[in-house]
């Protein structure tokens, strides 16, 4: 039976809402990552098969298939195809789940699975400009004409679990403290290929990590959402730009180019739950993912919980009892940022070498995901 393996894992920094990766197009940020995945393995681009790419904001210059367009940017043969996925915050997740399920099923050889967001040039919300175009006759009539709100879903999220604003705020700069103390050794070095900008200007480090927070200052800030609430822009994650991205092939093909996997996808599975607190999928995903692995809890030694906002993974940590210290242990996306579409492998890229650098035969990643959805990966180390 054929496996689904990663041969390297990659993205590029994350940059700010307006800051240094915003004057790149989508399209040249995502051939960027292709780039470096052949310069890095040495893989002959004319053997890929599929270019899986996610992307959440498909209009403008995310529009007409990204992933075609990153090949052809890119500069690979005309004979790599390329398809956009969208699963909202997981889409690149679900880009990796699809090319797993393609190696296995011997319909791919060769694939790359990733995604990206420039949020800065394709503002999110893009695609509806009015929401409520998204939502038939059919959804009004079942939820009684209410539209989901992430927001709201936060705050209902905090307020079931009993989180306090001191707890959220708490959690958010830990993230902070623990990205900035990863950048500072040099951790995301391995995963990270640099851009160098049309005026030579390189862009290697991520820009939306934020030093010496306090409590005080956080507590300043004034929620978001609710004018009653607890979110706030502290504790929510970051609108950035960035791309990312993993080459993939079976066990069987990787001897045959020469080439050591670093891992393998040991499970992948999926999740819905309510779609108006849309944000609490990631906990039956995760108790999906295990019960089909056969792998209890405290067997995984790291957890990629996608920090869209702070109750998200604290919910997450609450219900699963996973030990808080493997949690995002080189901070997640309130510090690092969340590029949509590119976010899923962006965690997955950080995790594989974080397991690569300790040790670590397990890790799981999950991100709640626009709709009510999660994806659940299980990572094995070889």
């Amino acid at each position: 039976m054929n496996d689904a393996v990663i041969i390297e894992a990659v993205r590029t920094p994350v940059g700010k809402r307006g800051g240094t990766l915003s004057g790149v197009h989508p399209a040249d940020l995502s051939a960027h990552i292709l780039t470096s995945i052949a310069d890095r393995t040495g893989i002959d681009p004319a053997v890929v098969d599929d270019v899986v790419w996610g992307c959440v904001g498909q209009v403008g210059e995310q529009a007409l298939d990204i992933a075609r367009n990153a090949v052809l940017s890119a500069g690979w043969p005309e004979s790599v195809p390329g398809t956009t996925v969208d699963r909202q915050c997981g889409s690149s997740q679900q880009a990796v789940h699809f090319a797993a399920a393609g190696l296995i099923a011997g319909q791919y050889d060769v694939v790359v699975a990733g995604g990206v967001e420039s949020m800065s040039r394709v503002p999110i919300g893009a695609s509806t400009p009015n929401g409520e175009w998204a939502y038939g006759e059919g959804y009004r009539e079942r939820y009684e004409g209410r539209l989901p709100n992430q927001g709201w879903g936060a705050e209902e999220i905090a307020r079931r679990w009993g989180l306090s604003r001191a707890q959220l705020d708490e959690f958010s700069l830990s993230s902070h403290d623990k990205a900035a103390t990863a950048q500072d050794q040099g951790l995301f070095d391995a995963e990270i290929a640099p851009v160098t900008l049309a005026d030579g200007t390189v862009v290697g480090r991520d820009e939306g990590i934020r030093r010496g927070g306090t409590q005080e200052a956080m507590a300043r800030l004034r929620p978001a959402f609710d004018e009653n609430g607890m979110i706030t822009a502290g504790n929510s994650s970051q609108i950035s730009d960035g791309a990312s991205g993993v080459l993939m092939t079976t066990s069987a093909k990787a001897a045959e180019l020469g080439r050591t996997p670093l891992a393998r996808v040991h499970t992948a599975v999926l999740a819905g739950s309510d779609p108006f607190i849309m944000l609490t999928a990631p906990i039956p995903a995760t108790e999906k993912a295990l019960t089909r692995s056969g792998l209890k809890i405290d067997e995984i030694g790291v957890f990629e919980v996608n920090e869209a906002f702070a109750p998200v993974p604290l919910a997450w940590l609450a219900d699963l009892g996973a030990d808080p210290g493997a949690l995002n242990p080189n901070g997640g996306a309130i510090a690092l940022g969340h590029p949509l579409g590119g976010s899923g492998t962006r965690l997955l890229a950080t995790m594989v070498h974080h397991m690569r650098r300790n040790n670590i035969r397990y890790g799981l990643q999950t991100m709640c995901e626009g709709g009510g959805q999660a994806n659940a990966t299980i990572i094995e180390l070889l």
